[in-house]
Protein backbone atom coordinates (compact mmCIF):
# COMPACT_ATOMS: atom_id res chain seq x y z
CA UNK A 1 0.00 0.00 0.00
CA UNK A 2 2.44 2.22 0.87
CA UNK A 3 5.90 2.91 -1.07
CA UNK A 4 8.41 2.89 2.01
CA UNK A 5 11.09 3.52 -0.19
CA UNK A 6 9.69 6.85 -1.62
CA UNK A 7 10.95 9.96 -0.54
CA UNK A 8 9.11 13.69 -0.49
CA UNK A 9 10.92 17.35 0.03
CA UNK A 10 7.98 18.69 1.88
CA UNK A 11 5.64 16.61 4.35
CA UNK A 12 2.37 18.58 5.38
CA UNK A 13 0.56 17.42 8.33
CA UNK A 14 -2.82 18.59 9.16
CA UNK A 15 -5.99 20.02 7.91
CA UNK A 16 -8.59 19.78 4.73
CA UNK A 17 -11.44 22.13 4.56
CA UNK A 18 -14.27 22.80 1.98
CA UNK A 19 -15.31 26.09 1.70
CA UNK A 20 -18.53 26.62 0.62
CA UNK A 21 -19.02 30.86 0.34
CA UNK A 22 -22.04 32.65 -0.18
CA UNK A 23 -21.91 36.43 -1.01
CA UNK A 24 -24.83 38.80 -0.16
CA UNK A 25 -25.02 42.35 0.34
CA UNK A 26 -24.59 42.23 4.06
CA UNK A 27 -24.87 39.14 7.09
CA UNK A 28 -27.98 38.06 7.72
CA UNK A 29 -29.54 38.84 11.39
CA UNK A 30 -30.45 35.81 13.57
CA UNK A 31 -33.64 34.46 12.08
CA UNK A 32 -33.50 36.00 8.93
CA UNK A 33 -33.07 34.58 5.24
CA UNK A 34 -31.90 37.13 2.88
CA UNK A 35 -30.56 36.89 -0.73
CA UNK A 36 -26.94 36.25 -2.10
CA UNK A 37 -25.41 36.81 -5.27
CA UNK A 38 -23.08 34.38 -5.41
CA UNK A 39 -21.93 31.06 -4.22
CA UNK A 40 -19.32 29.08 -4.97
CA UNK A 41 -17.27 25.81 -3.42
CA UNK A 42 -13.76 26.18 -2.67
CA UNK A 43 -10.87 24.43 -1.32
CA UNK A 44 -9.18 25.45 2.08
CA UNK A 45 -7.71 24.40 5.28
CA UNK A 46 -4.63 25.71 6.20
CA UNK A 47 -2.49 22.49 5.96
CA UNK A 48 -3.98 21.62 2.17
CA UNK A 49 -3.25 25.36 0.93
CA UNK A 50 0.33 25.31 2.24
CA UNK A 51 1.01 21.88 0.77
CA UNK A 52 -0.53 23.09 -2.58
CA UNK A 53 1.21 26.22 -2.81
CA UNK A 54 5.05 23.94 -1.97
CA UNK A 55 3.93 21.75 -4.70
CA UNK A 56 3.34 24.74 -7.20
CA UNK A 57 6.58 25.74 -6.68
CA UNK A 58 8.11 22.68 -8.16
CA UNK A 59 8.80 20.12 -4.74
CA UNK A 60 7.80 16.66 -4.48
CA UNK A 61 4.87 17.03 -1.10
CA UNK A 62 3.14 14.70 0.48
CA UNK A 63 -0.30 15.19 2.85
CA UNK A 64 -1.28 13.58 6.09
CA UNK A 65 -4.38 14.29 7.00
CA UNK A 66 -8.00 13.17 7.40
CA UNK A 67 -11.31 13.50 5.27
CA UNK A 68 -14.43 11.84 5.35
CA UNK A 69 -15.69 9.38 3.10
CA UNK A 70 -18.23 11.75 1.29
CA UNK A 71 -18.78 13.58 -1.77
CA UNK A 72 -15.94 16.65 -0.27
CA UNK A 73 -13.80 14.42 0.64
CA UNK A 74 -13.42 12.09 -2.67
CA UNK A 75 -13.17 15.64 -4.61
CA UNK A 76 -10.42 16.91 -2.01
CA UNK A 77 -8.49 13.76 -3.22
CA UNK A 78 -8.63 14.21 -6.80
CA UNK A 79 -7.82 18.07 -5.81
CA UNK A 80 -4.52 17.33 -4.54
CA UNK A 81 -3.85 14.51 -7.35
CA UNK A 82 -4.52 17.26 -9.84
CA UNK A 83 -1.83 19.58 -8.03
CA UNK A 84 0.43 16.94 -7.91
CA UNK A 85 0.30 16.26 -4.02
CA UNK A 86 1.17 12.36 -3.12
CA UNK A 87 -2.00 11.33 -1.23
CA UNK A 88 -1.25 7.96 -0.28
CA UNK A 89 -1.53 9.72 3.17
CA UNK A 90 -4.86 10.60 2.83
CA UNK A 91 -7.33 8.65 5.02
CA UNK A 92 -11.09 8.37 4.53
CA UNK A 93 -13.06 7.60 7.79
CA UNK A 94 -17.05 7.19 8.04
CA UNK A 95 -16.88 8.48 11.66
CA UNK A 96 -17.09 12.12 10.58
CA UNK A 97 -17.97 14.73 7.60
CA UNK A 98 -14.89 16.00 5.61
CA UNK A 99 -13.89 19.07 7.74
CA UNK A 100 -16.22 22.01 5.60
CA UNK A 101 -16.46 26.18 6.27
CA UNK A 102 -19.03 28.00 5.78
CA UNK A 103 -18.53 31.63 4.89
CA UNK A 104 -20.55 34.61 4.22
CA UNK A 105 -19.06 37.49 2.64
CA UNK A 106 -20.38 40.94 2.52
CA UNK A 107 -20.53 43.69 0.01
CA UNK A 108 -17.84 45.57 2.30
CA UNK A 109 -15.56 42.70 2.04
CA UNK A 110 -16.65 41.29 6.03
CA UNK A 111 -17.35 38.24 6.67
CA UNK A 112 -18.81 35.38 9.17
CA UNK A 113 -17.42 31.96 9.26
CA UNK A 114 -18.19 28.85 10.72
CA UNK A 115 -15.97 25.70 11.10
CA UNK A 116 -16.75 22.26 11.53
CA UNK A 117 -13.38 20.04 11.50
CA UNK A 118 -14.76 17.03 11.40
CA UNK A 119 -12.59 14.67 10.44
CA UNK A 120 -9.73 16.48 10.95
CA UNK A 121 -9.77 15.68 14.09
CA UNK A 122 -9.84 12.17 13.31
CA UNK A 123 -6.02 12.12 12.47
CA UNK A 124 -3.96 10.70 15.67
CA UNK A 125 -0.73 8.78 16.50
CA UNK A 126 -1.83 5.86 14.19
CA UNK A 127 -1.91 7.46 11.32
CA UNK A 128 1.68 9.18 12.11
CA UNK A 129 2.80 5.82 12.94
CA UNK A 130 2.11 4.53 9.38
CA UNK A 131 3.69 7.94 7.67
CA UNK A 132 6.84 7.80 9.37
CA UNK A 133 8.87 6.70 6.82
CA UNK A 134 7.97 9.55 4.61
CA UNK A 135 8.51 12.26 7.53
CA UNK A 136 11.68 10.52 8.05
CA UNK A 137 13.13 11.05 4.42
CA UNK A 138 11.59 14.45 4.19
CA UNK A 139 13.49 17.87 4.12
CA UNK A 140 10.56 19.81 6.08
CA UNK A 141 7.75 19.04 7.91
CA UNK A 142 5.01 21.07 8.28
CA UNK A 143 2.22 21.84 10.71
CA UNK A 144 -0.54 24.03 11.77
CA UNK A 145 -3.46 23.66 14.58
CA UNK A 146 -6.34 23.33 12.55
CA UNK A 147 -5.71 19.55 13.61
CA UNK A 148 -5.48 18.31 16.93
CA UNK A 149 -2.61 19.94 18.77
CA UNK A 150 -1.41 16.52 20.16
CA UNK A 151 -0.86 15.29 16.64
CA UNK A 152 0.73 18.39 15.38
CA UNK A 153 3.45 18.41 18.21
CA UNK A 154 3.60 14.26 18.25
CA UNK A 155 4.85 14.84 14.32
CA UNK A 156 7.01 17.68 14.60
CA UNK A 157 8.75 15.85 17.44
CA UNK A 158 8.69 13.22 15.08
CA UNK A 159 10.20 14.90 12.34
CA UNK A 160 13.04 16.60 14.97
CA UNK A 161 13.92 13.34 16.16
CA UNK A 162 14.71 12.33 12.68
CA UNK A 163 16.88 15.82 11.76
CA UNK A 164 13.72 16.75 9.64
CA UNK A 165 13.91 20.71 9.60
CA UNK A 166 10.40 21.97 10.81
CA UNK A 167 8.70 24.96 9.96
CA UNK A 168 5.03 25.48 12.70
CA UNK A 169 2.25 27.83 11.93
CA UNK A 170 0.81 28.36 15.22
CA UNK A 171 -3.05 28.86 13.42
CA UNK A 172 -5.52 29.34 14.39
CA UNK A 173 -3.94 30.49 17.59
CA UNK A 174 -4.22 29.57 21.00
CA UNK A 175 -3.07 31.61 24.34
CA UNK A 176 -1.89 28.89 26.20
CA UNK A 177 0.41 27.16 23.66
CA UNK A 178 2.53 23.78 25.03
CA UNK A 179 6.13 25.12 25.05
CA UNK A 180 6.97 22.16 23.96
CA UNK A 181 5.76 23.36 20.24
CA UNK A 182 8.53 25.84 20.76
CA UNK A 183 11.31 23.06 21.37
CA UNK A 184 10.83 21.10 18.35
CA UNK A 185 10.36 24.37 15.41
CA UNK A 186 13.26 25.24 13.58
CA UNK A 187 10.93 27.76 12.29
CA UNK A 188 8.00 29.60 13.93
CA UNK A 189 5.99 31.17 11.79
CA UNK A 190 2.99 33.01 12.90
CA UNK A 191 1.40 36.86 11.94
CA UNK A 192 0.87 39.68 14.45
CA UNK A 193 -2.47 38.79 15.56
CA UNK A 194 -1.52 35.46 16.61
CA UNK A 195 2.02 37.01 17.79
CA UNK A 196 -0.22 38.89 20.17
CA UNK A 197 -2.24 36.24 21.72
CA UNK A 198 1.01 33.97 22.14
CA UNK A 199 2.41 36.86 24.14
CA UNK A 200 0.55 39.28 25.56
CA UNK A 201 2.06 42.10 23.40
CA UNK A 202 0.28 44.17 21.01
CA UNK A 203 1.55 44.05 17.75
CA UNK A 204 1.03 46.85 15.65
CA UNK A 205 4.19 47.53 13.88
CA UNK A 206 7.96 46.54 13.00
CA UNK A 207 9.08 47.51 16.26
CA UNK A 208 6.17 45.69 18.19
CA UNK A 209 7.21 42.71 16.19
CA UNK A 210 10.50 42.90 17.02
CA UNK A 211 9.78 42.61 20.71
CA UNK A 212 7.30 39.92 20.32
CA UNK A 213 10.07 37.83 18.38
CA UNK A 214 12.51 38.17 20.83
CA UNK A 215 9.69 36.89 23.60
CA UNK A 216 9.18 33.70 20.89
CA UNK A 217 12.68 32.82 20.18
CA UNK A 218 13.38 32.74 24.40
CA UNK A 219 10.67 29.89 24.56
CA UNK A 220 12.87 27.55 22.84
CA UNK A 221 12.51 27.83 18.89
CA UNK A 222 15.17 28.18 16.67
CA UNK A 223 13.54 31.01 14.61
CA UNK A 224 11.04 33.23 14.56
CA UNK A 225 9.19 35.19 11.62
CA UNK A 226 5.80 37.26 12.26
CA UNK A 227 4.76 38.45 9.03
CA UNK A 228 2.70 41.93 8.62
CA UNK A 229 0.73 41.58 5.57
CA UNK A 230 1.30 44.37 3.54
CA UNK A 231 4.86 45.59 5.95
CA UNK A 232 6.44 41.85 4.88
CA UNK A 233 7.66 40.17 7.91
CA UNK A 234 10.64 40.01 11.02
CA UNK A 235 12.71 37.37 11.03
CA UNK A 236 14.48 36.38 14.38
CA UNK A 237 17.31 33.59 14.50
CA UNK A 238 18.54 32.15 17.85
CA UNK A 239 21.93 32.77 16.53
CA UNK A 240 21.58 36.78 15.99
CA UNK A 241 21.30 39.74 18.64
CA UNK A 242 18.68 41.49 16.55
CA UNK A 243 15.70 40.55 14.15
CA UNK A 244 15.99 41.62 10.77
CA UNK A 245 13.03 43.64 8.49
CA UNK A 246 12.07 42.08 5.33
CA UNK A 247 9.79 44.32 3.76
CA UNK A 248 7.39 43.23 1.13
CA UNK A 249 6.67 45.09 -2.54
CA UNK A 250 3.53 47.16 -2.47
CA UNK A 251 1.03 45.22 -4.58
CA UNK A 252 -2.68 45.81 -5.26
CA UNK A 253 -4.35 43.47 -3.04
CA UNK A 254 -7.67 41.99 -4.43
CA UNK A 255 -8.11 39.07 -1.69
CA UNK A 256 -5.77 38.38 0.61
CA UNK A 257 -7.64 34.73 1.88
CA UNK A 258 -4.61 32.06 2.38
CA UNK A 259 -1.54 34.85 1.79
CA UNK A 260 -0.40 33.08 4.74
CA UNK A 261 -0.70 29.54 3.95
CA UNK A 262 0.88 30.56 0.53
CA UNK A 263 4.12 32.77 2.57
CA UNK A 264 4.64 29.13 5.05
CA UNK A 265 4.12 27.00 1.68
CA UNK A 266 6.76 29.19 0.03
CA UNK A 267 8.67 28.88 2.69
CA UNK A 268 8.56 25.59 3.01
CA UNK A 269 9.42 25.00 -0.88
CA UNK A 270 13.12 26.86 0.02
CA UNK A 271 14.17 25.71 3.23
CA UNK A 272 13.53 22.07 0.95
CA UNK A 273 15.16 23.29 -1.98
CA UNK A 274 18.11 25.90 -0.64
CA UNK A 275 18.99 24.81 2.33
CA UNK A 276 22.07 26.78 2.40
CA UNK A 277 20.03 30.04 1.45
CA UNK A 278 19.92 32.67 4.58
CA UNK A 279 16.49 32.48 6.31
CA UNK A 280 15.85 36.34 5.37
CA UNK A 281 16.65 35.69 1.88
CA UNK A 282 13.93 32.73 2.23
CA UNK A 283 11.59 35.25 3.64
CA UNK A 284 12.02 37.88 1.08
CA UNK A 285 10.95 35.42 -1.79
CA UNK A 286 8.22 33.99 0.26
CA UNK A 287 7.02 37.49 0.45
CA UNK A 288 7.06 37.70 -3.10
CA UNK A 289 5.22 34.72 -3.84
CA UNK A 290 2.35 35.55 -1.38
CA UNK A 291 2.29 39.38 -2.60
CA UNK A 292 1.20 37.57 -6.39
CA UNK A 293 -1.41 35.24 -4.61
CA UNK A 294 -3.45 38.44 -3.12
CA UNK A 295 -3.14 40.02 -6.53
CA UNK A 296 -6.49 37.06 -7.45
CA UNK A 297 -9.42 36.08 -6.13
CA UNK A 298 -9.72 32.97 -4.36
CA UNK A 299 -7.73 30.71 -1.95
CA UNK A 300 -5.78 28.16 -4.16
CA UNK A 301 -7.20 29.82 -6.87
CA UNK A 302 -5.17 32.00 -6.56
CA UNK A 303 -1.95 30.35 -5.31
CA UNK A 304 0.77 31.06 -8.18
CA UNK A 305 2.43 28.06 -10.06
CA UNK A 306 6.60 28.13 -10.29
CA UNK A 307 5.86 29.57 -14.42
CA UNK A 308 3.21 32.34 -13.33
CA UNK A 309 6.57 33.80 -11.00
CA UNK A 310 10.10 35.33 -12.11
CA UNK A 311 12.99 33.03 -12.73
CA UNK A 312 15.36 34.59 -10.55
CA UNK A 313 12.64 33.17 -7.50
CA UNK A 314 14.20 29.94 -7.61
Amino acid sequence: MIMSDSYFDVVVVGSCMTDLVSQAPRLPKAGETIHGHKFFIGFGGKGANQCIQAARLGVKTAMICKVGKDFFGDNYIQNFKDNDVHTDFVWQTSDAATGAASITVNDAGENAIVIVAGANMLLGEMELQQALPAIRKAKVLVCQLEISAQTSLQALQMAHDNKVKTIFNPAPAVPELDYSFYRVSDVFCCNESEAELLTGYSVNNVEDAHHAAQELLKRGCTAVIITLGPQGCVVLKAQDKTSTHVPSTAVKAVDTTGAGDSFIGALAFYVAHHPAMPLEEMARRANQVAAVSVQAIGTQTSFPFKRDLPAELF
